[in-house]
């Protein structure tokens, strides 16, 4: 744990397809106004969808593949090459799959694998799509998602059992920080690194939290656990890159 009062980043991670699984960083650049790269960079459509390549808008959730209904992704492992944009599958630590994201036979060996991976969840058949600069984020803004271990370990002890942190799928994992700290961080500037950021929400919990991203069971309610005991179903804000830079692993955080 982190040196109390000094937060400290202790985590980055970024997912490349939506709904898919984590990928471990340690280190990023990131631009002002933009995503981590490659975050969301893909998403699967759920049968014929509205995405459109040319003219990419941010579309909800319920048009793609997601956690929050079809818990069997988290079944999958996924590794990603950023060079060639290359996706690899795996079950139980072993490849099953492997295409090139950004060409039309790559992504059409995936769409095939999860057209029979994900039968039972699918309205017709599965399309990956992405456009450049695009994030497949919950929210319409590119942002970054930053949770607090503080609040992670408060959590825990009211449902009295570990809790993964990647359950909430975030970007920037924080430690040192009070517990729910982050919570009041809404409306502020923040610096990690050499990045400074504008924290603009609070990030309202669904039922994609109660997936167990190690199993793909279906074994907590956590949005009922946070409402019982803190009135609320929030955990984790929502921050905008507003000055751009690095930011690793061991990187202080501070309000500014």
């Amino acid at each position: 744990m982190a040196e109390a009062n000094t937060p400290t980043v202790v985590g980055i991670y970024r997912y490349p397809v939506k709904g898919l699984s984590a990928e471990a960083l340690s280190s990023v650049a990131l631009e002002a106004g933009g995503a981590l790269p490659f975050d969301r960079a893909y998403a699967i459509e759920n049968g014929p969808g509205r995405f459109d390549v040319e003219a990419p808008q941010h579309l909800p959730k319920i048009h793609f593949l997601m956690l929050m209904r079809d818990e069997r992704l988290a079944t999958l492992e996924t590794r990603f090459d950023e060079a060639t944009q290359t996706l690899t599958i795996c079950r139980a630590g072993k490849p099953v799959v492997s295409g090139e994201l950004s060409s039309k036979t790559g992504r059409a060996l995936i769409e095939q694998f999860m057209a029979a991976y994900m039968t039972e969840s699918l309205r017709g058949p599965p399309r990956i799509v992405g456009a450049p600069s695009h994030s497949f984020s919950d929210l319409a803004a590119k942002c970054i998602h930053i949770v607090n271990m503080a609040s992670l370990r408060e959590l825990e002890r009211a449902i009295g059992r570990p809790v993964d942190v990647l359950r909430f799928r975030p970007n920037l994992v924080i430690d040192g920080a009070a517990p729910w700290a982050e919570l009041s961080w809404v409306g502020e500037d923040i610096a990690a690194g050499g990045v400074r950021l504008c924290v603009l929400k609070r990030t309202e919990r669904c039922a994609a939290t109660n997936v167990d991203p190690a199993t793909g069971r279906r074994d907590m309610d956590i949005p009922a656990a946070l409402a019982r005991k803190w009135g609320h179903t929030d955990f984790g804000v929502y921050a905008k890159v507003v000055i751009p830079g690095a930011v690793a692993v061991g990187d202080n955080l501070g309000q500014v």
